[in-house]
C-alpha cells in the first residue's frame, strides 16, 4: 500500500470520534427513549403494565440486558443499527449512481 492512499491519524482519530459520538447517543436513545415511548404506547393499547408502573418495567428490561438477552440488546440497539442500515443505503445509492453515470458517460 503506498503512502498516497492511507489516511492520515488525525483523519482517522476524527471519524472515530465521530462514530463514538454517535453510538453514545443512540446508545443514549436506545436505552433512555426507546423504553419509556414502549412503556407509554403499551399503556395506552394495552392498560396498566403488569408490574408496579415504570420503574418496575424498566428494572425488568436493564436485568435482561444485564443478563446478555439477545432481544433486549436488539431493542437497545435498534436506533444505532436503523441509523448504520440508512448510511448504507446511502453508500450504495451513491454508488449505483455513480456507476450509472460512468456508463453514460461512454
Amino acid at each position: 500500500m503506498s503512502k498516497e492512499n492511507q489516511t492520515p491519524p488525525s483523519e482517522l482519530r476524527r471519524i472515530a470520534t465521530k462514530e463514538v459520538a454517535l453510538l453514545s447517543g443512540f446508545l443514549f436513545v436506545g436505552l433512555v427513549i426507546v423504553p419509556v415511548l414502549i412503556y407509554q404506547v403499551g399503556q395506552g393499547v394495552f392498560g396498566d403494565y403488569g408490574g408496579a408502573g415504570f420503574g418496575e418495567f424498566f428494572g425488568r428490561l436493564s436485568g435482561k440486558i444485564r443478563h446478555g438477552d439477545l432481544s433486549a440488546w436488539f431493542l437497545v440497539l435498534a436506533p444505532y443499527m436503523g441509523w448504520q442500515c440508512l448510511r448504507l443505503i446511502g453508500l450504495g445509492w451513491r454508488a449505483a449512481g455513480s456507476v450509472v453515470s460512468d456508463t453514460n458517460d461512454n
